[in-house]
């Protein structure tokens, strides 16, 4: 396909592409961490692409953004404090901020150029950004966790790229125990586990590190993605205790929008293909 039309993200190892058509290239530069690009598609709205890989349209974002967040904070006795590694998009902020219950939500992505870019081109995602509840830090999420006090949060939320470049440090043991020991009791970290048909190895990895790490209990949950590879993500939550508490009323209740996610996608969304079944065995 011409370049000058299209934008193609290729797989090499399952031998695949994902493609946008596009209309004209909005911006690129290259920052200190990434090398961004933003194009206007015909029938994705804006797209953000971070070392050639897709990361956020406009058309699709709120999949990942909405299940990213609100089935961790419904499941949470009491989300007060909520930390966001990665995220520099802001979309996973203002999702998290839509609940009450949270009094302070920190954002800490090592690429400023991000939040900036998303700013001017994803806007309706920044728009809590200036909610006072809200704390925008750039700096090394790795770091922050490791430097962080005991029993000092309620949920983490990894929302990064893939395991490779800035956050590859991010898919470890180590990071997984420095997130477990900055947790409050009944703390839970939530973090995107890439595609179950593309990546089962991966996030198989993942969950016997958080495992390893001292989490007591496990949920991984499916979605659509369409512009990630194969269409079809997934997020791991860990808790440091029981999983077992959906509140499904305040669920069924909620006084905000979303335009996915509710009481049956949350439960439908745990539900375990049996391939998957038999290989997190």
């Amino acid at each position: 396909m011409n370049p000058s039309e299209w934008f193609t993200e290729e797989h090499s190892g399952a031998g695949s592409a994902f493609s946008l058509k596009i209309k004209r290239k909005l911006h690129e530069e290259q920052s200190p961490f990434q090398h961004h690009e933003i194009y206007e598609t015909e029938t994705f709205g804006n797209l953000m692409i971070l070392d050639g890989c897709t990361m956020v349209s406009t058309r699709d974002n709120f999949l990942y953004h909405e299940m990213i967040s609100h089935p961790a904070l419904f499941t949470h006795p009491n989300p007060k404090k909520v930390w966001i590694i990665g995220g520099g998009d802001c979309g996973t902020l203002r999702e998290v901020l839509k609940h009450p219950t949270v009094e302070e939500a920190v954002q800490i992505d090592i690429d400023e150029r991000v939040t900036r870019l998303a700013e001017i081109y994803f806007p309706e995602l920044c728009e809590s950004n200036n909610n006072p509840r809200a704390d925008l830090k750039f700096i090394d999420g790795i770091k922050w966790i490791k430097d962080a006090a005991p029993n000092s949060v309620d949920i983490i939320i990894v929302d990064s790229t893939d395991p490779v470049g800035p956050a590859e440090g991010l898919f470890n043991e180590a990071f997984y125990r420095g997130c477990f020991a900055a947790l409050s009791e009944n703390g839970m970290l939530v973090q995107q586990s890439e595609s179950p048909l593309l990546h089962l190895e991966l996030i198989k990895d993942m969950r016997n590190a958080m495992k390893s790490s001292g989490f007591a209990a496990l949920q991984t949950l499916y979605f659509p993605q369409c512009i990630y590879p194969s269409g079809w993500w997934s997020a791991t939550i860990a808790g440091k205790t029981s999983l077992n508490g959906f509140r499904e009323q305040d669920s069924a209740n909620k006084l905000f929008d979303t335009l996915y996610y509710n009481v049956d996608i949350h439960k439908g969304a745990l539900a375990q293909p049996e391939f998957v079944k038999k290989a997190l065995r």
